[in-house]
């Protein structure tokens, strides 16, 4: 299905348009939000021609990559409504007649919203998502549904990043080969694309930008193995209204793309308060939702950052575990090491080591880093005792909301319905990996004082230790505006309290993914992106995009795939 609409989409793209290809010599291969708009601004494009441009990059390698779940069909068609609106003297603002794309785990009511999990395929939900009504009152054409982890990886952690029942493997453009390692021959990438979002297509320029979300990783991770700036914000800033749900306790949706100064953008115009989500109170917008008064060469100067090192850099020891854990690579190292003295030089004040209190301490119930997530291996009632069940609980709480707010418009009701449906169909590939995440969801009764209780009570102490006595003393303790972090090292700690980072594209360093010793003679991996990212307060995003943005400026690091 997503074949045959992609190709009748590019045709007709190819058929509307007279010699030569191009409408100008202006191309959309890494060009940033403000130069498409200059370039519609003076006449020398238009979105139609923009919109043409990607479609046709996405016919020459979709298939090399697989970045998409579906195509809009009427992408045409909104971009000569908004070169009309343009022509009439109106535009928007800074993303009218730009083209984007969405996660398939965001409503649209012009694409299914799948999840990549074949209980809804070909759905279509009865309402749109928030962000996605704010970023079309914007002016963006929204291009593709992109791929994604089945169920936003709470399926069964473990899946191969960018898998799904629905759209197969993705791959990340940096090496777009399959792994040929025994026990990672099943299809996935040799390179790992990040988490369950993707930033593949807006790397290889296939849209301007796309939006991911996060639960633990989504963000942050997948931007940083596809060489993009992004900004995974507090949760509440951007609307959860519309989006399928791993935890309202932690989702949030950020915007992924090639700039900073491109994010900050985005975010502006997902942002805003909704009577659907209550957490859209939690922090100001800036006056006329505009971040681009943020967006400062010098913001460094002055600017003091923290380097926690202990686990985020250098192993350590976790209570009640037997040997240390964490730590990153030497080559990981040595690329912090250089942005430490970029960052120096710029004249910031880098506090090294800053190490997060909460992340050092000795006790077992007072450390965040010593207790996992229930999901994979002990995870079931009477086997949970050393874990979370906050995104367990959370996960068939807010599906199940979610569910409900379909109307039983979709094929099946309820997480139990759903854990159902893949078992009955099984032998169409429902459960290549298996749902042992769902399942451990599913077990959870929502009715029962006890589960309530023990879900209250490790969210409580997430909460406490990741923000108060976490990141908030941190922040303290050296007087800091920001702590910086090796890619999404520290996604999982910062996403427990709900705080924001920003990631800049930086360096390439080994792939780490699996045993690389098992590489077959003759066959090389290439080199992985790994970005460095700023995290800050609650709200703290104008610091973090300035810092960044400033970051950004002195370094630019950013390099398109080869080969697209």
């Amino acid at each position: 299905m997503k074949q045959s609409l992609f190709r009748l989409t590019v045709l007709s793209a190819m058929m509307a348009i007279a010699t030569p290809l191009y409408a100008s010599e202006f191309s959309v291969v890494e060009a940033t939000i403000p130069e498409m708009q200059a370039a519609m601004a003076d006449g020398r494009v238009k979105s139609r021609d923009l919109v043409t441009q990607y479609l046709v990059r996405m016919g020459l390698y979709e298939n090399t990559i697989n970045a998409s779940l579906a195509v809009n069909p009427n992408a045409l068609a909104y971009a000569d409504a908004l070169d009309a609106e343009r022509a009439a003297g109106k535009v928007r603002g800074p993303l009218h007649g730009i083209p984007i794309a969405i996660k398939d785990n965001i409503h649209t009511t012009d694409m299914p919203t799948t999840a990549g999990t074949l209980a809804l395929d070909g759905y279509t939900p009865p309402y749109e998502a928030t962000l996605v009504k704010r970023l079309r009152e914007a002016g963006a054409v929204v291009i593709a549904k992109t791929v994604l982890t089945e169920m936003a990886n709470w399926m069964v952690l473990g899946m191969a990043n960018n898998y799904s029942a629905i759209g197969g493997y993705a791959f990340n453009p940096y090496d777009p080969r399959r792994d040929v390692r025994p026990g990672r021959n099943d299809g996935r990438g040799v390179l790992p694309t990040g988490s369950s979002s993707s930033g593949g297509g807006t790397a290889a320029n296939f849209w301007a930008a796309n939006i991911g979300t996060e639960t633990v990783n989504s963000v942050i991770g997948p931007s940083s193995a596809a060489m993009l700036a992004a900004i995974k914000p507090t949760i509440g800033r951007i609307s959860r209204w519309g989006i399928i749900p791993v935890s309202f306790d932690q989702d949030s949706a950020g915007p992924m793309t090639r700039t900073v100064t491109d994010a900050a953008i985005m975010l502006g115009a997902m942002e805003g308060v909704d009577p659907k989500d209550d957490m859209t109170l939690r922090c100001p917008p800036p006056p006329n939702n505009d971040y681009t008064p943020f967006l400062k060469a010098n913001a460094l100067k002055g600017a003091r950052l923290g380097v926690p090192r202990a686990w985020f850099i250098e192993p350590q020891l976790l209570p009640g575990r037997d040997g240390p854990s964490g730590g990153i690579p030497d080559d990981q190292k040595a690329m912090m090491e250089e942005a430490i003295a970029i960052l120096r030089t710029a004249g910031a004040t880098v506090v090294d080591p800053a190490n997060i209190p909460s992340t050092v301490s000795k006790e077992w119930n007072g450390n965040p880093l010593a207790h996992g997530t229930c999901s994979l291996g002990p995870s079931f009632k009477g086997d949970d005792d050393k874990c979370s069940v906050v995104l367990k609980y959370s996960f068939k709480r807010d599906v199940n909301d979610w569910f409900a707010s379909l109307d039983g418009t979709a094929a099946v009701k309820n997480l139990t319905e759903l854990r159902q449906w893949n078992i009955d169909n099984a032998a169409r590939g429902t459960l290549k990996y298996d749902q042992h995440t769902l399942d451990v969801s599913d077990e959870m009764d929502l009715t029962l004082e006890e589960d309530r209780l023990r879900y209250e009570a490790d969210r409580a102490r997430d909460i406490l230790l990741a923000g108060e006595r976490g990141t908030d003393a941190a922040l303290k303790e050296h007087n800091l505006d920001a702590l910086l972090f090796a890619g999404s090292r520290a996604s999982g700690f910062l996403a427990k309290a709900g705080y924001p980072s920003v990631i800049v594209p930086f360096g390439m360093v080994a792939n780490t993914a699996g045993d690389p010793d098992a590489f077959p003679k003759g066959f090389s991996p290439n080199l992985a992106p790994v970005g460095v990212t700023f995290s800050g307060a609650e709200c703290g995003e104008p610091t973090l995009i300035a810092l960044a943005y400033a970051f950004e400026q002195l370094t630019k690091r950013r390099r398109a795939p080869e080969g697209f």
